[in-house]
């Protein structure tokens, strides 16, 4: 089931968390991105090439984008109006665009990529002490490349970077070329899969890169120097994570998974399309942070493969990571995870009832009770069903809707159909009140 587009005509997605980010009347198919960085002055001079799908017949077509000095845009292939008023870019082509034609928008830009400033603070593309990455969840895309940033509207990317040889790129896609000019190395990169602007991601630094497994899912990691043995200790259960939750969720859904660590320290893992980001001060050798390790693979299936439909549903991606890690502490020999669930229904009984995760407000989509709540309901809601019933529902929810849209709705009545009966009771209590129930 495709959710419902954007709103038409308008230069907001009419999304009730995130209007402003967004835009309707088209539908994006394809990014192409070419992206020259020089490193010291944080300089980036870039074309973005989108191609489209008209909703709706249109006369002009928006575009979130950040403070960039553009220097020309074309509509297939002609020169095209453009007005950049605040965080949008209205284009307007020399002739109309009728109802479901294709057409492509071209955008030459340059300046200085900052992240963009958000009530979750700064998020987007930002400079490292030696390097850059992109952190965009969920509305930093913009801070790089113009964008219908909404997450339903899932495209594929070619993305190409170039820049000083001696820094190491990586982007969320499939590496497709790599080639060295001068003192400059070109690196290309496909993403085939539909993937939303917030998961698309480009870290660049002085990293060595260590190949963890290249079976049966390639695994590789790009990692400072200096922190190569204790990755080596905090990441080596990663192969085992990664066939465990294939156990559990069907098939990977994409072609390898690509671990990132900075040489900085990040307040919390970033999670983008086929991989995952984490700062240095998540990496001690001591697997400290493991639960992390395994949050971050889920939302491979959950969030990535698997993306809400809007910013309502956020549950489930973030419900169904917190209960990975539970079920992987179990799997690895740590506590259960009906330990854990008792463990954090004390802890979230003991904080105000003033959330309904199935709806949370725009200003809780990352309260921890989000996250912990959504692993409770996940777990009372495998006592209600029984875990063959439940296990077959989590496979069949990945599969069925692989690479598609996912809305709370749609997850009730799969679970519905795998238990044979109505559990509208069941999610009222879990998901709709904000008083927590009792845990099974």
């Amino acid at each position: 089931m495709i959710a419902k587009a954007p709103a038409p005509g308008a230069d907001t997605s009419g999304d009730p968390y995130l209007p402003a980010h967004g835009n309707g009347g088209y539908r994006v198919r394809h990014y192409d991105l070419n992206l020259d960085y020089k490193v010291a002055p944080n300089r980036l001079s870039a074309s973005a090439a989108i191609t489209a799908e008209a909703t709706q017949a249109l006369s002009r077509a928006s575009f979130d984008f950040g403070e960039f000095r553009i220097n020309r845009v074309l509509v297939d292939g002609k020169p095209a109006k453009y007005l950049k008023r605040g965080a949008k870019l209205h284009v307007k082509p020399a002739k109309s665009i009728p109802a479901g034609a294709e057409f492509t928008v071209e955008v030459h830009y340059v300046g200085n990529p900052s992240p963009v400033g958000s009530r979750w603070g700064d998020v987007g593309w930002d400079e490292l002490t030696d390097g850059a990455l992109v952190a965009s969840q969920p509305v930093g895309a913009p801070s790089w490349f113009p964008c219908n940033d909404h997450p339903s509207d899932k495209a594929s990317y070619r993305v190409s970077v170039t820049t000083a040889s001696p820094y190491l790129v990586a982007v969320t896609g499939n590496l497709a070329e790599r080639s060295v000019g001068g003192s400059t190395t070109k690196w290309v990169f496909d993403r085939p899969e539909p993937t939303a602007t917030y998961l698309m991601s480009v870290q660049i630094g002085r990293y060595d890169e260590v190949v963890l497994t290249g079976s049966p899912v390639p695994q590789r990691a790009a990692v400072p120097p200096r922190l190569r043995r204790a990755f080596d200790r905090d990441f080596g259960r990663q192969p085992r994570m990664m066939e465990f939750l294939q156990r559990l969720f069907g098939p990977y859904p994409f072609g390898e998974y690509v671990i990132v660590v900075t040489d900085d320290d990040l307040d919390d893992p970033i999670e983008a399309q086929g991989m995952a980001i984490f700062g240095a001060n998540h990496v001690d050798g001591r697997r400290t942070h493991e639960r992390l390790v395994v949050h971050e693979l889920a939302h491979q299936w959950f969030g990535n493969s698997l993306t809400v439909a809007d910013w309502r549903h956020i549950w489930l991606n973030e419900g169904f990571a917190t209960y990975a890690e539970w079920l992987w502490s179990e799997e690895s020999g740590g506590p259960a995870a009906a330990t854990l669930a008792r463990d954090w229904h004390t802890r979230i009984k003991a904080k105000p009832a003033d959330v309904r995760i199935a709806d949370p407000g725009v200003a809780r989509m990352f309260d921890e009770r989000v996250y912990k709540r959504g692993g409770l309901t996940l777990h009372a809601l495998r006592a209600e069903m029984g875990d063959p019933a439940f296990f077959a529902l989590l496979t069949a929810w990945a599969g069925e809707h692989r690479h598609g849209l996912v809305t709370t709705a749609q997850f009730v009545a799969a679970a519905e159909a795998h238990a044979g009966r109505s559990l509208g009771a069941f999610f009222t209590r879990w998901l709709d009140t904000p008083a927590l129930p009792p845990l099974p």
